[in-house]
């Protein structure tokens, strides 16, 4: 049995010559007999003769001038479908406006509103643009060589005109049924987005500031809900907590989003100056709310007594009143003050003297209110 020929590789006859590929194919109904050698091309520079354009087919709207009526009232048609959803829509949101006390059914119905308002707002201006290009604007093929991206003077004089020639081709101009329902449905296309950015409702007034937290409130841990007592607390332990009573709370879920703590016992010697007033024997509490995006700060490493948020890496220092020392976070964790009780349970001394979490519109306001109240 002689041995098998491979890429490059001489065949019987002997050496190939080095400007050729040589492939060996086994012998079959469409192939070439086994060891023939079969030229590839000597580089990827090689060109290849132009294939040419396929030759124009006209549509009908191009022949016909019912076919091109029937088209303009087709796109017509979609950009009032557009105008209907649009419509449709502002009637979903005021007719079936959604409260505290709405029911499911309502519910229901304000989504299926809205939900296909926007669906033919939307799918009737971009179904409508796309059947207008293909039916009625001009679609003769054109070659254009390739060449610098910077175009001179007279080439960038010769590109307007081409932009003011596609705006004369597209018969906007001409067909004023089609420019006039556009303009209808592209002008009441936004109002969806007007009227639901309107409402994020009133102004908050201090909600976003405050917690729950009070002067006195028990720090419970959650989610079993028992007072700790600071004496259970060994150097590095670290509990999550919630202010006493919070499930009863008439938004239990908005006030528990906010009043989430962290408490951490650290050497009494180890706690910043600027968190002494606020610590008891060496614990610390603060807030569990990430200052860049909200997220929970609860990877506790205690050989660096570092705190990490784990959605973005932002890093606290617990020893140095959580300040931040890396990562997006712009502020340092709200310190939450602490004491003990006749029962020698921690308690809360006060609430948050700033605001928690992220940042928002009237941060800054608030902040100074909060400020002024506590002093």
């Amino acid at each position: 049995m002689s041995a098998p020929t491979g890429h490059g590789a001489s065949g019987a006859s002997g050496a190939t010559s080095p400007h050729h590929n040589v492939v060996s194919n086994a012998p079959g109904p469409a192939g070439p007999a086994a060891g023939t050698a079969v030229e590839l091309p000597r580089s990827s520079t090689e060109r290849f003769e132009n294939p040419g354009l396929p030759p124009h087919v006209d549509r009908m709207a191009d022949t016909d001038a019912k076919a091109a009526k029937r088209a303009e009232r087709q796109v017509a048609s979609l950009f009032v479908l557009s105008i209907v959803g649009t419509l449709l829509t502002l009637v979903g949101y005021f007719v079936v406006p959604l409260r505290d006390d709405t029911s499911a059914a309502a519910v229901l119905t304000s989504n299926v509103l809205l939900g296909t308002g926007l669906f033919l707002a939307l799918f009737g201006i971009g179904t409508g643009a796309v059947h207008w290009a293909k039916t009625l604007m001009p679609d003769h093929e054109e070659v254009d060589e390739r060449h610098a991206i910077e175009g001179s003077a007279a080439e960038q004089e010769e590109a307007v005109g081409i932009i003011t020639t596609g705006v004369a081709e597209s018969g906007i101009g001409r067909r004023p049924l089609i420019r006039n329902t556009l303009v209808g449905a592209l002008a009441l296309a936004p109002l969806p987005a007007v009227v639901l950015l309107k409402d994020t409702g009133p102004n908050p007034e201090g909600v976003l500031a405050e917690t729950i937290w009070r002067a006195g409130d028990r720090l419970v841990t959650d989610p079993t809900g028992n007072p700790v007592l600071a004496s259970d607390l060994v150097i590095g332990s670290v509990v999550h907590v919630q202010p006493q009573g919070i499930e009863e709370s008439s938004h239990f879920l908005d006030e528990k989003a906010k009043a989430a703590v962290l408490l951490i016992r650290l050497e009494p010697d180890e706690v910043a100056e600027s968190a002494l007033a606020g610590s008891y024997a060496g614990i610390v509490a603060y807030s569990k709310i990430c200052t860049h995006m909200g997220c929970p700060v609860a990877l506790y490493e205690q050989t660096t007594q570092h705190l990490l948020c784990p959605c973005h890496q932002s890093t606290f220092d617990v020893a140095a009143d959580c300040k931040v020392i890396f990562g997006p976070a712009a502020r340092a964790l709200p310190q939450l003050p602490i004491e003990v009780d006749g029962e020698g349970y921690l308690v809360a001394k006060s609430g948050f003297s700033e605001p928690v979490g992220p940042s928002y519109w009237e941060r800054e306001k608030d902040e100074k209110r909060m400020s002024e109240e506590s002093a």
